[in-house]
């Protein structure tokens, strides 16, 4: 009698047992996005990478989930584009929600202060757009990237202004990591590679609703050229302010990175935006891979228009994550670190996406390649912007 209750017992026990391993392994896994959603971030950045990480869950999770049918589901955080709320919100997104990674970053100062935490909760982190050189190149195990860097971006405009024969050039910043790393490397690669440009560096807060001080000094200073390194508001009032001073589009403006192709960029600048310069990283021309080709019908099918960079990355890193997982077998982050270092990965472009052990700023790097478009017309479809300048030919 007292073998017969024990191996009751024993058995009930290995029942509840079985029953938490059960109901663990259909538990969703959680990925953190944290996205600019509101000022002084970017929140038009941040919905964008946002809805791209939404569609990967859609994808992913129509095919059955991970790990033999785990769900995936996404812990969304406000970072408002500051250092402070980046750190916050991947405190939350790990210590509360239990994300096993952490992407969306969008600004570069966000993404370096969080990498600052991560080295000791150990959740690696995939930076979505986010390009100043110490997110990876201080080579921490935690950090990941898909997105261009600013000695191969900085690369690309030196030779573009080249090719133009732009001698005299200013270059306004805003004081965050990506503007002043930007100026830092622009004047680095000038000197190095002894360049006939004479270079204007000015830099202003990026809370500064004004631009008239420095835009006056650049307008003293004569350039062939005045790069825009604002992100956000500041961006689209240096294109404003430039214009009322009559400084463009007497002197070409090059933007340095990809907001003019967003939907509302013409309702913000119908009579400024013409013969504007702007990096870009996608073309609709590229190949898409499969499921960059799945992600573009199912955007354009839910949003009514045409996906662009921001959302693609969004998609895409959120798609890298979910592969880690399915490829380490794990949720453990130790596992899906060491994944993302030896794995190749499906992406929305083709070919294969790895994160090599690679030296200085190129450690755990993927970039796109660099492109400069300019429009040729007021409220021309970005899409159908000419393409003056590509990296590597």
């Amino acid at each position: 009698m007292y073998d017969t209750r024990r191996l009751a017992v024993a058995a009930l026990l290995l029942a509840g047992a079985l029953a938490c391993a059960n109901a663990r392994a259909q538990e969703p896994v959680t990925i953190g996005l944290v996205v600019p959603l509101s000022p002084p971030g970017d929140p038009t950045a941040g919905q964008l990478i946002r809805r791209g990480a939404e569609l990967a869950l859609d994808y992913y999770n129509g095919k059955g989930g991970v790990l033999g049918g785990r769900k995936l589901q996404l812990s969304v955080q406000d970072s408002q584009g500051r250092p402070e709320g980046g750190v916050a919100a991947y405190r939350r997104v790990v210590g509360e929600d239990k994300a096993v990674a952490v992407t969306g970053f969008f600004h570069s100062s966000v993404n370096i202060a969080a990498n600052e935490v991560a080295k000791s909760m150990g959740v690696p982190t995939l930076g979505t757009q986010t390009s100043a050189a110490d997110i990876t190149a201080k080579h921490y195990e935690v950090a990941f990237r898909t997105h261009l860097i600013d000695p191969l971006r900085v690369a690309a405009w030196l030779e573009f202004m080249q090719k133009k024969g732009f001698k005299r050039v200013s270059l306004l910043a805003e004081t965050s990591d990506y503007g002043v790393g930007l100026v830092t490397e622009t004047d680095r690669q000038i000197k190095e590679k002894k360049l006939p440009i004479e270079l204007q560096s000015l830099t202003f807060d990026r809370t500064s609703t004004d631009l008239t001080p420095q835009l006056l000094q650049v307008k003293a200073f004569k350039p062939d050229l005045l790069v825009n390194v604002g992100v956000g508001a500041p961006m689209d009032l240096m294109i404003e302010q430039a214009a009322t001073l009559a400084i463009t589009p007497q002197v070409p403006m090059l933007v340095s990175y990809d907001a003019p192709i967003r939907p509302q960029f013409w309702q913000l600048h119908p009579n400024t935006g013409d013969k504007l310069y702007f990096i870009a990283y996608y073309s609709p021309k590229q190949t898409l891979s499969e499921i960059g080709t799945w992600f573009t019908k199912a955007y354009e099918e839910k949003y009514k228009e045409s996906p662009v960079y921001s959302s693609l990355n969004g998609f895409g890193d959120v798609a890298i994550i979910a592969q880690a997982v399915e490829q380490a077998k794990s949720t453990d982050p130790k596992a899906i670190i060491q994944t993302l270092e030896t794995g190749k990965f499906a992406f929305w472009s083709s070919g294969d996406v790895t994160f090599p052990k690679a030296d200085g700023v190129f450690w755990h790097n993927f970039s796109p390649p660099v492109l400069i478009l300019q429009f040729q017309k007021p409220g021309q479809d970005w899409k159908e912007a000419e393409v003056v300048f590509e990296s590597g030919k």
